[in-house]
């Protein structure tokens, strides 16, 4: 039988609200030696599950606070087990001391994500389920929730069943040919099981395909702002901070350091660096700068290129087109207010998003989002299907997509059906490992290890 587990399952600061929960068998009896309802007809073992109760917290030194108490019984709660959540006035010291005081009954510390481990445990959550739930804590955006939240209710689970039922039926019928020669056992259609390889394949490959866009969805991409001095960088970078977060001046090297900021632009977080004017010079103070700038344009995983639609391309203009990577950045054509002077034939011919824009005014922002959109890979995220959420679940899905495809080739090239079928196990290992059902004692400890305490 498993222990009673409490903790505070809200932030530690100061709240409208906090929340304590236990969970475990006993987990009613404890929280009612706590708790004293203003309705004695409301004893919390009196209730039955998704029933609530109002009353006080107790401790041996008198009352604590006014509380809700509300009761869930196993199996049908988060857990599997019996659970009670107080929630109470969101005080620090008023919650400790609720705490001290279930602790005192019998109950114990609860570990980081022990909660959600039990739900796994009693079979209310499949791992990946699991791992979805400090994903969707996590989510800066409605997107990022929602794939998270797909996840949560079992659509990567339902994914991932169906390739493995798939690759057992084959594994079935490899068996049954290879252990069973003598036996009225129908001939195996080759080309049927490559085309099942092949969808399996095809359905492992269309999940790994998320995974870049969804890291991006969840923990933002690193990204520099770069051009030639004086082209609207510090404009660019105030733009999308939403404030005057650069001093702008007509002075061409005003920015001698790389500024940086946190900001949200559609659906994605930018982790966003104005850097200095990137230009030959010989003022020392902003050589470092240039430097500094060429390091981030090196690191960043998306490059803003800025230009002057005013002028046309300067020979450092050139030299940085030369130096950025095709894919990954995105060209802005800025103070389209101004006379247009610029030739962006090859700045156009180099990138594969261009976008004309007008910083000042934010006139563009609109296709600038879109461009991040592309480029990062989010506008081909469906909030509706799943998302590899893990480095975790990609290697999984990786190892089970290998071994579809040596499967495929030892098919394709006549190999015995043992060798075929040693693949195909080693793809099924790797979903089973994947959904839980044959995760190591490491593995779950691993991926529990990195949730809050209280969840």
């Amino acid at each position: 039988m498993s222990s009673v587990i409490a903790a505070i399952s809200t932030p530690m600061a100061p709240a409208g609200l906090g929340v304590i929960r236990l969970s475990g068998a006993g987990a009613i009896e404890i929280a009612s030696s706590v708790f004293k309802p203003v309705d004695d007809a409301k004893q919390l073992t009196a209730l039955s599950g998704y029933r609530a109760a109002y009353g006080r917290v107790a401790d041996a030194d008198g009352d604590i606070d006014e509380c809700i108490a509300t009761v869930f019984r196993a199996p049908h709660s988060y857990t599997g087990e019996d659970v009670v959540e107080f929630s109470c006035h969101g005080g620090l010291y008023l919650l400790q001391r609720t705490l001290r005081a279930l602790f005192s009954a019998g109950a114990k510390p609860a570990e980081a994500g022990e909660f959600t481990r039990r739900a796994f445990l009693n079979g209310k959550l499949d791992l990946t389920g699991a791992e979805s739930v400090m994903t969707l804590i996590e989510a800066n955006g409605r997107l990022a929730a929602k794939t998270a939240l797909t996840v949560r209710e079992g659509a990567l689970y339902r994914r991932l069943t169906a390739v493995k039922d798939a690759l057992i039926a084959l594994q079935a019928q490899f068996s049954a040919f290879v252990d069973y020669p003598d036996d009225d056992i129908p001939e195996l259609e080759y080309e049927a099981l490559e085309t099942e390889l092949e969808k399996a394949k095809k359905q492992l490959q269309n999940l790994l395909s998320t995974y870049d866009a969804g890291r991006v969805l969840r923990e933002g991409i690193d990204t520099a702002i770069v051009g030639s001095p004086n082209v609207g960088k510090s404009t660019v970078m105030n733009l999308l901070s939403g404030c005057e977060r650069s001093i702008v001046t007509p002075i061409a090297g005003t920015t001698r350091d790389v500024v940086e900021e946190v900001v949200r632009v559609g659906e994605v977080c930018l982790r966003l660096s104005d850097t200095a004017g990137i230009r030959e010079t010989d003022d020392t103070v902003e050589a470092i700068g240039v430097e500094r700038s060429r390091r981030r344009l090196e690191s960043a995983a998306l490059i803003l290129a800025v230009f002057d639609a005013s002028r046309p391309l300067s020979a450092d203009d050139l030299s940085l087109i030369r130096q950025l990577p095709t894919h990954g950045t995105i060209a802005i054509i800025n103070k389209q207010d101004l006379d247009k002077q610029i030739d962006d034939t090859t700045i156009k011919e180099k990138f594969v998003y261009t976008v004309e824009l007008q910083a000042v005014s934010g006139t563009g922002l609109e296709k600038l989002t879109a461009a991040i959109h592309a480029v990062t890979g989010i506008d081909r995220l469906n909030d509706a299907e799943p998302v590899l959420a893990t480095e975790r679940q990609r290697y999984c899905v990786c190892r089970a997509a290998e071994s579809v495809t040596e499967a495929l080739l030892a098919l394709q090239s006549g190999m015995t059906l043992d060798a075929v079928s040693v693949s195909v196990d080693g793809a099924i290992g790797a979903v089973l490992e994947l959904t839980g059902e044959r995760a190591t004692e490491a593995v779950v400890d691993g991926i529990f290890s990195r949730f809050c305490v209280g969840k």
